[in-house]
Protein backbone atom coordinates (compact mmCIF):
# COMPACT_ATOMS: atom_id res chain seq x y z
CA UNK A 1 0.00 0.00 0.00
CA UNK A 2 1.77 3.25 -0.93
CA UNK A 3 1.48 6.60 0.89
CA UNK A 4 -1.85 7.57 1.01
CA UNK A 5 -1.85 11.40 0.42
CA UNK A 6 -5.08 12.73 0.38
CA UNK A 7 -5.67 10.47 3.94
CA UNK A 8 -2.70 11.97 5.25
CA UNK A 9 -2.66 15.45 4.02
CA UNK A 10 -6.29 15.58 5.60
CA UNK A 11 -5.19 13.47 8.93
CA UNK A 12 -7.96 14.25 11.84
CA UNK A 13 -5.85 14.63 15.08
CA UNK A 14 -7.54 13.67 18.71
CA UNK A 15 -7.25 16.75 20.85
CA UNK A 16 -4.63 15.66 23.03
CA UNK A 17 -5.67 16.89 27.17
CA UNK A 18 -2.94 16.23 29.44
CA UNK A 19 -2.70 17.26 33.14
CA UNK A 20 1.19 17.85 33.95
CA UNK A 21 2.85 17.62 37.33
CA UNK A 22 5.54 18.59 38.86
CA UNK A 23 6.66 15.23 38.95
CA UNK A 24 6.45 14.95 34.70
CA UNK A 25 8.54 18.39 34.82
CA UNK A 26 11.26 16.85 37.08
CA UNK A 27 11.75 13.30 35.31
CA UNK A 28 11.71 15.07 32.25
CA UNK A 29 14.30 16.93 33.24
CA UNK A 30 16.13 14.19 34.96
CA UNK A 31 15.92 12.29 31.52
CA UNK A 32 18.29 14.84 30.03
CA UNK A 33 20.93 14.67 33.37
CA UNK A 34 20.06 18.00 35.05
CA UNK A 35 21.34 16.97 38.70
CA UNK A 36 24.31 15.19 37.72
CA UNK A 37 25.72 17.68 40.50
CA UNK A 38 22.92 17.58 43.43
CA UNK A 39 24.98 20.49 45.04
CA UNK A 40 24.78 23.00 41.63
CA UNK A 41 21.81 24.35 42.64
CA UNK A 42 21.46 26.07 39.04
CA UNK A 43 20.61 22.53 37.63
CA UNK A 44 18.98 21.59 41.09
CA UNK A 45 16.04 24.22 40.19
CA UNK A 46 15.01 22.21 37.38
CA UNK A 47 15.11 18.68 39.45
CA UNK A 48 13.88 19.81 42.97
CA UNK A 49 10.24 21.29 43.62
CA UNK A 50 10.75 24.34 46.00
CA UNK A 51 11.46 26.69 43.29
CA UNK A 52 10.95 24.56 40.29
CA UNK A 53 11.66 25.64 36.68
CA UNK A 54 10.79 23.60 33.53
CA UNK A 55 13.15 23.06 31.13
CA UNK A 56 11.95 25.31 28.10
CA UNK A 57 12.41 21.99 25.48
CA UNK A 58 10.05 20.02 27.66
CA UNK A 59 7.68 21.50 25.30
CA UNK A 60 8.24 18.54 22.57
CA UNK A 61 6.74 16.51 25.27
CA UNK A 62 3.43 17.74 25.95
CA UNK A 63 0.10 17.13 24.00
CA UNK A 64 2.22 15.05 22.23
CA UNK A 65 -0.06 12.37 19.91
CA UNK A 66 2.14 9.06 19.78
CA UNK A 67 3.74 7.63 17.14
CA UNK A 68 0.71 8.19 14.66
CA UNK A 69 2.31 6.94 10.97
CA UNK A 70 2.15 3.69 12.03
CA UNK A 71 -1.49 3.59 11.79
CA UNK A 72 -1.68 1.66 8.67
CA UNK A 73 -4.21 3.74 7.00
CA UNK A 74 -1.61 6.47 6.17
CA UNK A 75 0.30 4.18 3.91
CA UNK A 76 3.91 4.73 5.36
CA UNK A 77 6.33 2.37 5.48
CA UNK A 78 6.43 3.53 9.14
CA UNK A 79 9.69 0.86 9.79
CA UNK A 80 11.58 3.37 7.33
CA UNK A 81 10.49 6.90 8.72
CA UNK A 82 13.67 8.85 10.00
CA UNK A 83 13.08 12.23 12.62
CA UNK A 84 14.53 14.52 9.97
CA UNK A 85 14.14 18.05 11.78
CA UNK A 86 13.19 19.34 14.88
CA UNK A 87 11.67 23.31 15.28
CA UNK A 88 10.19 24.98 18.90
CA UNK A 89 8.68 28.73 19.18
CA UNK A 90 7.92 29.31 22.84
CA UNK A 91 5.55 32.56 23.84
CA UNK A 92 5.36 31.89 27.15
CA UNK A 93 7.73 30.06 30.25
CA UNK A 94 6.64 26.63 30.25
CA UNK A 95 4.52 25.76 33.54
CA UNK A 96 6.01 23.24 36.06
CA UNK A 97 2.15 22.03 36.46
CA UNK A 98 -0.89 22.72 34.35
CA UNK A 99 -3.44 21.21 32.26
CA UNK A 100 -2.51 20.80 28.93
CA UNK A 101 -3.87 20.49 25.33
CA UNK A 102 -2.29 19.68 22.31
CA UNK A 103 -3.69 20.35 18.53
CA UNK A 104 -1.98 18.71 15.67
CA UNK A 105 -1.85 19.21 11.71
CA UNK A 106 -0.16 18.26 9.34
CA UNK A 107 1.13 21.05 7.73
CA UNK A 108 2.38 19.89 4.00
CA UNK A 109 4.18 16.49 2.83
CA UNK A 110 7.28 16.98 0.16
CA UNK A 111 7.66 13.99 -2.88
CA UNK A 112 11.46 13.71 -2.97
CA UNK A 113 10.37 11.06 -5.97
CA UNK A 114 11.13 7.45 -6.31
CA UNK A 115 13.48 6.13 -4.50
CA UNK A 116 13.81 9.36 -2.81
CA UNK A 117 11.12 9.61 -0.20
CA UNK A 118 8.97 11.60 0.94
CA UNK A 119 9.07 14.41 3.84
CA UNK A 120 5.83 14.67 5.95
CA UNK A 121 6.06 18.47 8.10
CA UNK A 122 3.52 18.49 10.84
CA UNK A 123 3.04 21.21 14.17
CA UNK A 124 1.14 21.48 17.02
CA UNK A 125 0.25 24.17 19.62
CA UNK A 126 0.61 23.84 23.24
CA UNK A 127 -1.76 25.39 25.01
CA UNK A 128 -2.70 26.17 28.83
CA UNK A 129 -5.90 24.71 28.91
CA UNK A 130 -7.16 26.38 32.03
CA UNK A 131 -6.15 30.34 30.65
CA UNK A 132 -6.54 29.67 26.74
CA UNK A 133 -2.96 30.95 26.49
CA UNK A 134 -0.40 29.73 23.45
CA UNK A 135 2.03 28.55 25.29
CA UNK A 136 4.42 27.11 22.23
CA UNK A 137 4.45 25.65 18.36
CA UNK A 138 6.41 22.17 18.21
CA UNK A 139 6.95 21.17 14.51
CA UNK A 140 8.98 18.28 12.65
CA UNK A 141 9.53 16.73 9.78
CA UNK A 142 9.62 12.96 9.31
CA UNK A 143 11.79 11.17 6.44
CA UNK A 144 9.73 8.98 4.93
CA UNK A 145 12.60 6.57 3.18
CA UNK A 146 10.41 4.30 1.49
CA UNK A 147 7.49 6.54 0.28
CA UNK A 148 8.63 8.93 -2.44
CA UNK A 149 7.11 9.28 -6.09
CA UNK A 150 3.38 9.10 -4.86
CA UNK A 151 2.89 12.07 -7.46
CA UNK A 152 3.17 15.10 -5.05
CA UNK A 153 4.95 18.34 -5.40
CA UNK A 154 8.54 17.95 -4.22
CA UNK A 155 8.11 21.18 -2.22
CA UNK A 156 11.34 23.18 0.17
CA UNK A 157 11.14 22.62 3.65
CA UNK A 158 12.21 25.90 5.88
CA UNK A 159 15.94 27.07 5.35
CA UNK A 160 18.70 25.39 8.17
CA UNK A 161 20.75 27.57 10.12
CA UNK A 162 23.83 28.42 8.81
CA UNK A 163 26.89 27.77 11.32
CA UNK A 164 29.93 30.47 11.36
CA UNK A 165 32.55 29.63 9.59
CA UNK A 166 34.85 30.51 12.77
CA UNK A 167 35.57 28.63 15.98
CA UNK A 168 32.75 27.97 18.81
CA UNK A 169 32.66 30.67 21.57
CA UNK A 170 31.86 27.94 23.85
CA UNK A 171 32.46 24.10 23.85
CA UNK A 172 30.25 22.14 26.15
CA UNK A 173 30.77 18.41 26.59
CA UNK A 174 27.63 16.48 28.28
CA UNK A 175 28.30 12.54 29.35
CA UNK A 176 25.28 10.36 28.95
CA UNK A 177 24.41 7.65 31.52
CA UNK A 178 23.88 3.94 29.87
CA UNK A 179 20.49 3.74 31.40
CA UNK A 180 19.54 7.64 30.06
CA UNK A 181 17.09 6.42 27.33
CA UNK A 182 14.77 4.42 30.00
CA UNK A 183 14.98 7.50 32.26
CA UNK A 184 13.82 9.29 29.19
CA UNK A 185 11.06 7.09 28.15
CA UNK A 186 9.29 7.94 30.66
CA UNK A 187 8.16 11.25 29.75
CA UNK A 188 6.02 9.90 27.25
CA UNK A 189 7.76 7.98 24.22
CA UNK A 190 8.24 4.24 24.88
CA UNK A 191 9.25 3.15 21.62
CA UNK A 192 10.91 -0.25 22.29
CA UNK A 193 13.75 0.75 19.85
CA UNK A 194 15.24 2.75 23.41
CA UNK A 195 15.16 -0.33 25.46
CA UNK A 196 15.20 -3.44 24.01
CA UNK A 197 18.15 -5.11 22.53
CA UNK A 198 16.30 -7.52 20.07
CA UNK A 199 14.25 -4.61 18.55
CA UNK A 200 17.32 -2.22 18.06
CA UNK A 201 19.31 -5.13 16.78
CA UNK A 202 16.46 -5.94 14.34
CA UNK A 203 16.57 -2.56 12.86
CA UNK A 204 20.45 -2.43 12.12
CA UNK A 205 21.34 -0.96 15.87
CA UNK A 206 24.10 -2.79 17.80
CA UNK A 207 22.14 -1.95 21.01
CA UNK A 208 19.28 0.53 21.96
CA UNK A 209 19.75 4.10 20.91
CA UNK A 210 19.09 7.41 22.64
CA UNK A 211 15.80 9.16 21.35
CA UNK A 212 16.28 11.75 19.24
CA UNK A 213 14.47 14.50 21.39
CA UNK A 214 16.73 13.59 24.20
CA UNK A 215 19.71 14.59 22.21
CA UNK A 216 17.62 17.56 21.28
CA UNK A 217 16.81 18.04 25.35
CA UNK A 218 20.85 17.91 25.38
CA UNK A 219 21.23 20.50 23.15
CA UNK A 220 18.71 22.95 25.49
CA UNK A 221 20.90 21.83 28.16
CA UNK A 222 24.34 22.76 26.59
CA UNK A 223 22.57 25.87 25.77
CA UNK A 224 21.51 27.07 29.13
CA UNK A 225 24.45 25.70 30.78
CA UNK A 226 27.13 27.64 28.42
CA UNK A 227 25.00 30.40 26.88
CA UNK A 228 22.15 31.67 29.46
CA UNK A 229 23.17 30.87 32.92
CA UNK A 230 20.21 28.40 33.36
CA UNK A 231 17.78 31.33 32.69
CA UNK A 232 15.40 29.38 30.84
CA UNK A 233 12.78 32.07 30.37
CA UNK A 234 15.66 33.87 28.22
CA UNK A 235 15.43 30.42 25.51
CA UNK A 236 12.43 30.73 23.37
CA UNK A 237 13.15 29.12 20.19
CA UNK A 238 15.36 26.33 19.45
CA UNK A 239 15.73 24.00 15.93
CA UNK A 240 17.91 21.53 14.77
CA UNK A 241 18.45 18.82 12.09
CA UNK A 242 19.21 15.68 13.24
CA UNK A 243 22.30 13.57 11.90
CA UNK A 244 23.28 10.53 13.58
CA UNK A 245 21.53 8.86 16.58
CA UNK A 246 23.57 8.56 20.01
CA UNK A 247 23.88 5.37 22.27
CA UNK A 248 23.29 5.85 26.13
CA UNK A 249 26.52 6.36 27.57
CA UNK A 250 28.57 8.26 25.24
CA UNK A 251 29.79 11.41 25.66
CA UNK A 252 28.31 14.76 23.50
CA UNK A 253 29.94 17.55 22.74
CA UNK A 254 28.55 20.90 21.52
CA UNK A 255 29.97 23.60 19.90
CA UNK A 256 28.31 26.33 19.99
CA UNK A 257 28.54 30.06 18.14
CA UNK A 258 26.83 33.23 19.63
CA UNK A 259 25.22 35.23 16.58
CA UNK A 260 23.71 38.33 18.28
CA UNK A 261 20.22 37.41 19.61
CA UNK A 262 20.84 33.93 19.23
CA UNK A 263 23.40 31.53 19.16
CA UNK A 264 24.35 28.60 16.28
CA UNK A 265 25.14 25.11 17.57
CA UNK A 266 26.34 21.50 16.47
CA UNK A 267 26.90 18.20 18.52
CA UNK A 268 29.23 15.12 17.59
CA UNK A 269 30.64 11.78 19.30
CA UNK A 270 34.23 12.41 20.04
CA UNK A 271 34.96 8.98 20.78
CA UNK A 272 33.20 7.77 16.92
CA UNK A 273 34.00 11.23 14.86
CA UNK A 274 30.49 11.00 14.28
CA UNK A 275 27.84 14.39 13.54
CA UNK A 276 24.72 13.67 15.51
CA UNK A 277 22.93 17.14 15.67
CA UNK A 278 23.72 19.73 12.88
CA UNK A 279 22.13 23.39 11.79
CA UNK A 280 21.21 24.36 15.14
CA UNK A 281 19.52 28.08 16.15
CA UNK A 282 18.70 28.99 19.45
CA UNK A 283 16.66 31.96 19.95
CA UNK A 284 16.68 34.42 22.95
CA UNK A 285 14.16 36.48 24.59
Amino acid sequence: MPLDFEALSDWDFEEIRQTLTQRDTILYALGLGFGEDPTDKKELAFVYEDGLKAVPSMAVTMGYPGFWLRNPRTGVNWQKVLHGEQWLDIYKPLPVNANIIGRSKIDFISDKGEGKGAVIYQSRDIIDADTGDKLARVAMSAFCRGDGGFGGENRPGPKPARLPDRDPDHICDIETLPRQALIYRLSGDMNPLHADPDVARSVGFDRPILHGLATYGLAARAILKSVLDYDSARLVGLDVRFSAPVYPGETVRFEIWEEGGEARFRASIPARDVLVLNNGAARFA
